[in-house]
């Protein structure tokens, strides 16, 4: 078993945890963590968004209204959208992302899952996100949650980290570890 090194806390645990608390409680949970992630992607797609999220110059009212109008075009179900619109208004957008993590490790946990973080050079398919989950829920016995990432940093490969394990068989690591070596024989 793999324990969550990962805890929910700060302001982005209190968040996570009223929203998780009233999800569980009206019986959304669900619904919820589909639109948070709808969300995230949609944040990791569109910079005018992203900006959006982490700018401290917009004003409250502007990025509470920008984020409704975004809602209401991707779809997001009630609580999910009280939330949002309660964290833009309380000026904690740019923790937006952080309370969706910590919202995802509270539901693995309460699902007794094993939380795991993919990142690629590339978008995954769902034939290789399957087959990643498939060999990692082998390795710790336990039903995996999946989050994936795209670092086109990576060049090639993937980074996975589980718990308070990680594997990196990226290419950009394996060229630094090539190049640390060449200086240290040189």
């Amino acid at each position: 078993m793999v324990s969550q090194i990962r805890i929910v806390s700060g302001i982005t645990g209190r968040y996570a945890s009223a929203l998780f608390d009233l999800a569980r409680d009206q019986g959304v949970l669900d619904e919820v963590v589909g639109d948070l992630g709808t969300i995230d992607e949609m944040i990791d797609a569109n910079a005018d968004l992203a900006r959006l999220v982490r700018s401290p110059v917009i004003s409250r009212d502007d990025q509470g209204r920008a984020m409704t109008a975004v809602m209401e075009a991707a779809g997001i179900g009630a609580l999910a959208g009280r939330f949002i619109g309660l964290v833009a208004q309380n000026r904690r957008l740019f923790l937006l992302r952080d309370m969706v993590a910590a919202f995802r490790i509270l539901l693995a946990d309460y699902r007794g899952e094993a939380t795991a973080e993919v990142t690629a050079a590339h978008p995954l398919t769902e034939q290789q996100i399957t087959r990643i989950k498939s060999q990692l829920a082998g390795i710790v016995d336990q039903e995996i949650s999946l989050s994936t990432y795209v670092d086109e940093s990576l060049l090639g490969g993937i980074v996975v980290r589980i718990g308070s394990r990680m594997v990196d068989s990226s290419l950009r690591t394996k060229l630094q570890r090539i190049q640390t070596a060449m200086k240290e024989v040189g």
